[in-house]
């Protein structure tokens, strides 16, 4: 699932975003959402989260959900 709408996205949830070093690649790093910082309903882009070990980065899938 897209990481577009900020509804769909929940602390706890398992997650792939790209980190702001790795937008030109579109390399993915997976972990846990800690907070969700975008405050708008939906972004082109992805939605920004911090991950529970601190990484920040927009949210391209939410794993286990298709």
């Amino acid at each position: 699932m897209s990481g577009t709408q900020r509804s769909t996205i929940k602390a706890g949830q398992e997650v792939e975003i790209v980190l702001k070093a790795d937008q030109r690649t579109g390399k993915l790093t997976r972990g846990i959402v800690k907070d969700i910082l975008t405050n708008s309903s939906n972004h082109p882009h992805g939605i920004k989260v911090r991950l529970a070990d601190g990484q920040v980065g927009r949210v391209k899938n939410i794993v286990g959900q298709s």
